[in-house]
């Protein structure tokens, strides 16, 4: 390749990763401001990732072709929302059109992120670079709660005080960011990992040795998850390792003694030691006494319900009802919910349940390419984690099916995709899907174990 051109792709890859460090700064970039900033940016780079390709003249490789059934089911939902938004089918015009660029800059994040990591050493940055921001996260928001700072990047916290929100306003958005790296770090973790006979110094070296860089990250991430004491969130990182991890197991039983002391290690260190020292007992007690219904005992409410998402969904229901084929129109929710909304002494602009408002906003028309782009996503994901001959593609894959199955497990009480930060982590995680079965070897790599 000519020396411009590498210079020009290797501009891509560092603006690129640095884009997605900068966007859970912002705010989660749930401002108009850090939005536009996100849609620019990403169509820059496309646009400049598109000429490259032009001027080399090269096939784009398998990865590409595999990628282009869940860029297309991702492209159709954005045209859905196009139709809404230009032939009057809305409620909210305005905000269909800013979902409609979010949208589309979410196909070019996947298209880039396809184009530009297609090799193992990319590939490997990339997730390195998402575990390094998590880490990030993770340690400036329980810094600033141990603390008693209480700030944000950018100013002062005004909500959540006492719990880790990291750059985010709401820790709930903070433990949905940490899942997916933290599950993608531990995928790079697995895919580390040595072959052949089993020995304990091989699993002492996975734990201390080189890769304790890597595994001092995982422990800083699980303290900011516990810290933010999202209950959720820490039920649906805990629940896909479970999950995810027993699925492994059973797919790869010449190396199960040595997975299964690695996923040990992460409960026993990470939940048991570790986290006790750092809010595990003020998670729990959350977990034990949320209360989605009145206590009723001889007709008398002796406890009041301390949780009103089970009221929203119940009144948010209605909505679903009036036009389920078309939807109301995307990100239509918080202005065609409040007539609905009696009762309630807060203002909700989600329904803490991103199925339930994508189906609202986009009815069925627009849920179903939504839904087959997720789980072809979980497909290649599940189908790099059986690959018998390669440690990394099966690992890359635990990570990447983990990641993906912990936000949607999270999406049943929580808005994490309509915050553009956590739905652009989500996007690379479903292409990281896809490249963890078709990405190119570097021929150094091929001559060591795979």
């Amino acid at each position: 390749m000519p020396q411009p051109y590498q210079a020009l792709e290797r501009c891509i890859l560092g603006a690129l990763l640095s884009l997605l460090v900068w966007l859970p700064l912002p705010l989660g970039s749930n401002r108009d401001w850090s939005m536009a900033f996100f849609c620019f940016v990403t169509a820059l780079l496309a646009a400049s990732w598109a000429l490259l390709q032009l001027k080399r003249q090269r096939p784009l490789g398998s990865s590409f072709r595999h990628a282009l059934l869940p860029l297309g089911l991702l492209a159709l939902v954005q045209l859905w929302v196009a139709i809404q938004w230009l032939g009057g089918l809305s409620r909210d015009a305005g905000a269909s059109a800013q979902y409609f660029l979010l949208g589309c800059t979410y196909c070019l994040l996947y298209l880039l992120v396809i184009g530009v990591f297609r090799t193992r050493k990319r590939l490997t940055l990339l997730i390195g670079v998402l575990v390094i921001s998590g880490t990030f996260q993770a340690f400036f928001g329980s810094a600033m709660t141990l603390s008693g700072v209480e700030r944000l990047l950018f100013g002062p916290k005004d909500y959540h005080i006492g719990h880790a929100t990291g750059t985010f306003v709401n820790r709930n958005h903070l433990a949905g960011y940490l899942e997916m790296t933290l599950a993608i770090g531990i995928g790079l973790l697995l895919a580390l990992r040595q072959g052949g006979q089993f020995h304990w110094v091989s699993v002492l070296e996975t734990l201390m040795g080189p890769k304790a860089r890597l595994r001092l990250a995982l422990v800083i991430m699980v303290i900011g998850l516990v810290m933010s004491h999202s209950r959720m969130g820490n039920t649906a990182f805990f629940g896909s390792l479970m999950l995810v991890g027993a699925l492994f197991l059973l797919l790869h039983k010449e190396n199960r003694l040595r997975n299964g002391l690695i996923f040990a290690s992460l409960v026993l260190v990470d939940v048991l030691v570790v986290s006790q020292y750092f809010g595990l007992d003020e998670l729990k007690d959350r977990l034990v006494n949320t209360r989605l219904n009145d206590v009723v005992e001889q007709g008398e409410v002796v406890q009041k319900a301390n949780e009103l998402r089970g009221d929203v969904y119940a009144l948010a229901l209605p909505l679903a009802q009036d036009r389920p084929i078309i939807g109301q129109g995307a990100g239509s929710f918080e202005s065609v919910f409040p007539p609905y909304a009696t009762g309630l002494p807060l203002h909700f602009d989600h329904a803490h349940n991103d199925y339930l408002q994508f189906f609202i906003e986009y009815g069925v028309i627009g849920c179903i390419p939504l839904a087959l782009f997720v789980l072809i996503s979980l497909y290649y994901a599940l189908k790099a984690m059986r690959h018998k001959d390669s440690l990394y593609r099966n690992g890359i894959g635990f990570g990447a099916g983990m990641g993906i199955l912990a936000l949607l497990i999270h999406s049943t009480t929580d808005f994490n995709l309509q915050i553009p930060s956590n739905a652009a982590t989500f996007v690379v995680l479903c292409a990281i899907a896809v490249l963890a079965n078709h990405h190119l070897v570097d021929r150094r790599q091929k001559q060591r174990p795979a």
